[in-house]
């Protein structure tokens, strides 16, 4: 495999880490490449407002090859832009990169990494996916005017695949469907995935602006639906019921700045960016028009279920496979 694919690979595997957890900006990764094809960083962009996956892997590379720790744990996009164009000493001048977009020509919440990347004097740039966004578009043009080659089309299809919520959410609900299971299937009776799986949950309920849940599920479950776990906000609630009579007892209902709607229709999620839907079987059936992806999440147990999601029918495509303590599978309808 080429340096160049083997580069893109794994930004972007780095990026997939951060699927929707950039909301409402793409997920990216970017590595640094030595002169004999070493890897030398790897970054991915984490959230909104915080350094691009550039900015990560020139930051991480610098450290390595000058030794100089001052920036080596700053999230600081801003201070990383300053510190590096300050002391690189020309480190970057036989240096590659690989990154799964376009990187950013203008100046927003951070600096543009496509001047900060012709500032340093990288070598050869390899990019998988243009940027689609007029604001942010046309780094490329930048760095070819400084005499840097651009290649595009590495790896193209995966990037697109990496992209798709992003473009999507440009003019429609990002839609996913949540679940976790054991390897039997079941999906009932308790606590299934591990506390990172939680974590992981809450996070993307914190990035979320609606989760969509059953009235079943709630009753049942009495749920909360907050992200506590990583001390995030509480998404507004939309209850896919018939029945309006809840137990308003239940912590969904007490959780400040949230609005909770009980709907015998998914209309209300036209009004929103970026929806989680969890639940099961006839969750999954009632919603399949609308999910764009679904998210499973695999536990290594067998035993303590007795209920599957055997009711839904669905053939899927792996986008996405991650393997830790549990099995994290991002997927959309064959």
């Amino acid at each position: 495999m080429k340096i160049s694919h083997t580069a893109m690979n794994l930004a972007i595997n780095a990026a997939w880490e951060y699927q929707l957890l950039t909301f409402p900006n793409p997920a990216v990764g970017a590595v640094c490449i030595g002169l004999s094809g070493e890897i030398l960083s790897i970054g991915a962009h984490k959230c909104a407002g915080g350094p691009h996956a550039e900015v990560y892997a020139l930051r991480d590379a610098y450290v390595t090859l000058s030794g100089d720790e001052t920036i080596a744990l700053s999230d600081d996009s801003a201070h990383i832009h300053n510190y590096l164009r300050k002391n690189h000493n020309n480190l970057f001048q036989n240096i590659s990169m690989a990154v799964t977009l376009e990187p950013c020509a203008h100046s927003g919440k951070t600096p543009s990494c496509a001047l900060l990347i012709r500032d340093l004097g990288i070598k050869t740039l390899f990019i998988s996916c243009k940027d689609s966004n007029p604001i942010a578009a046309n780094g490329m043009s930048i760095l070819e005017e400084a005499g840097i080659p651009c290649t595009f089309g590495v790896m193209e299809e995966e990037g697109r695949k990496l992209l798709e919520p992003f473009l999507l959410w440009q003019n429609k609900p990002f839609v996913f469907f949540k679940w976790a299971q054991r390897l039997d299937g079941t999906v009932n009776n308790g606590i299934i995935s591990s506390q990172t799986s939680r974590e992981h949950v809450h996070a993307l309920r914190n990035c979320c602006d609606l989760i969509v849940v059953g009235g079943n599920t709630v009753r049942h479950d009495r749920p909360t639906l907050d992200a506590r776990l990583v001390v995030g906000k509480a998404p507004d609630v939309l209850i896919y019921s018939h029945d309006k009579d809840f137990d308003t007892t239940i912590p969904l209902f007490s959780i400040p700045n949230r609005r909770v709607f009980i709907e015998p229709s998914l209309e209300k999620i036209k009004e929103y960016s970026l929806v989680m839907i969890e639940g099961g079987a006839a969750m999954m059936e009632v919603t399949e028009d609308v999910c764009d992806w679904h998210l499973c999440y695999i536990a290594p147990i067998i035993g303590g279920g007795s209920m599957s999601m055997g009711a839904a029918t669905e053939s899927f495509e792996v986008l996405h496979a991650k393997i830790s303590d549990n099995i994290l599978l991002w997927m959309r309808k064959k």
